[in-house]
């Protein structure tokens, strides 16, 4: 009888080792931060809702996309023309900072060094840097003290590949890739570069970033691509670049592309890129940000026709806080330093909507499940101050808005653009408001519901 049992007890306890064991490798933990403290370190953010994205760089000038020396496979010595005559004489952050406050966004990523390696700060670790460009100036530290001045808060973007530093290793998203190369063709081509004098590089940098600038309130790292001819987590020594991130700036929020995806806190926030409104539901749940551009592309295009629409841009937001995350929006300056037209026209159509209809934006989050949405609408919903907003997509043609299961949930209802009451009947377990006469002067109105 025991001897039969043995083999049961066995596969028993292999069974409860084996699930304690996935369990902890999906559980794996570099810090010691509890759920609570990130919570909380990450309030302000979640908060926010929205903030701005400025990819800026060398790559301005080509006027073509932002990976243009990727592209079109261009050499250091043929780009070298782009830093030689980079001089943006009409860079003020002043005014992009204003700009951006008045859009209301709350925070705000710039670009200190992209792929082509082009550092905007003052390095002592390179002379590929703006202070040594007809610009002699160090353009992230009138970034930092433009945008503090408007107490919006300060994010960096720093880039993990660089194609202009002579070790850093070619792989398949180098300029100077090999299509269809095998390994010993990369082998071959990156022999006398060093991997290893590259990440003392890429340390030496973020550190300085981190250390010189006062508190930075975001670091954005991009990006990791492992596999064949790629880079992770081991190209970048990720937890070691990590933890001295954390250590130098205890609060900073961290974005997911440093490849440590197996360590529940090898990162702060999700990054769905490019990502369409309608898509944004899967995330719900999470903590993440979707990044989006104007048009097709991060850097400056001059020629580039594919730009969205202020209601696009609009929904993106809407979509973006309805389920639970939030929306960095990107421009990409000009050469000589200034918010493309373009750019300019959608940012006040954005201004003009978030004045009058930003309480439905900032604190909030998707709504709870026993609120059902209605038809042409989407919901947000600040747990805090107990208010539903019902953003109209379409506004019914008999002016009336039907809330289904609404009865006995709500106190009061008004637009929220200029306070104005908004009246309803009950029918059954649903609500009837009384939308107005006259539609309101903005591309999705707003309706908010005082809950009880």
């Amino acid at each position: 009888m025991q001897k039969k049992n043995i083999p049961c007890i066995l596969i028993a306890f292999l069974l409860t080792v084996s699930f304690i064991s996935r369990a902890q490798n999906t559980t794996k933990q570099l810090f010691n931060e509890t759920a609570q403290q990130k919570s909380h370190r990450l309030q302000w953010w979640t908060d926010a809702r929205f903030g701005m994205f400025i990819h800026w760089g060398l790559y301005s000038e080509a006027a073509r996309h932002e990976w243009v020396k990727n592209r079109e496979r261009l050499t250091t010595q043929q780009y070298q023309k782009y830093f030689d005559n980079f001089d943006p004489d009409h860079f003020e952050p002043k005014k992009w900072a204003k700009e951006a406050k008045a859009a209301g966004m709350k925070y705000a990523v710039l670009t200190t060094k992209h792929h082509e390696g082009f550092c905007l700060f003052d390095s002592k670790y390179t002379d590929y840097k703006a202070t040594n460009t007809p610009a002699h100036r160090d353009l992230v530290r009138e970034f930092v003290d433009a945008f503090r001045a408007e107490g919006i808060k300060v994010g960096f973007y720093y880039s993990l590949l660089d194609w202009h530093y002579p070790d850093y290793t070619i792989d398949r998203n180098h300029p100077q890739r090999i299509d269809n190369g095998d390994s010993l063709a990369y082998a071959k081509i990156n022999q006398g570069r060093d991997m290893e004098k590259y990440r003392k590089y890429l340390f030496n940098q973020v550190r300085e970033l981190l250390t010189n600038y006062g508190k930075i309130d975001i670091l954005w790292l991009d990006f990791s691509f492992p596999g064949k001819n790629g880079k992770g987590h081991q190209d970048w020594h990720s937890k070691e670049l990590l933890k001295m991130i954390r250590q130098l700036q205890p609060e900073i929020i961290v974005d997911n592309r440093l490849d440590l995806n197996d360590y529940s806190d090898g990162y702060d926030f999700e990054t769905p890129e490019q990502v369409s409104a309608q898509t944004l539901a899967k995330y719900r749940g999470k903590v993440w940000e979707t990044c989006q551009t104007f048009s097709g592309s991060w850097g400056y295009y001059r020629d580039e026709t594919s730009w969205k629409t202020n209601h696009q841009l609009l929904d993106l937001l809407i979509s973006s806080v309805s389920n639970g995350g939030n929306l960095i929006l990107n421009v990409g300056p000009t050469a000589r330093g200034e918010f493309d037209y373009r750019a300019v026209s959608h940012l006040d159509s954005i201004a003009y909507w978030m004045h009058a209809n930003n309480r439905a934006i900032y604190g909030c989050t998707f709504a709870p499940d026993s609120y059902q949405v209605p038809d042409g609408t989407k919901l947000t919903y600040n747990p805090t101050t107990k208010r539903l907003y019902i953003c109209l997509y379409d506004i019914p043609e008999n002016g009336k808005l039907k809330l289904t299961g609404y009865t006995g949930k709500i106190k009061y209802a008004q637009l929220l653009n200029d306070a104005s009451e908004l009246t309803y009947t009950q029918q059954g377990q649903d609500l009837i408001l009384n939308m107005p006469k006259v539609r309101p002067p903005y591309d999705i109105p707003v309706v908010e519901l005082f809950l009880q």
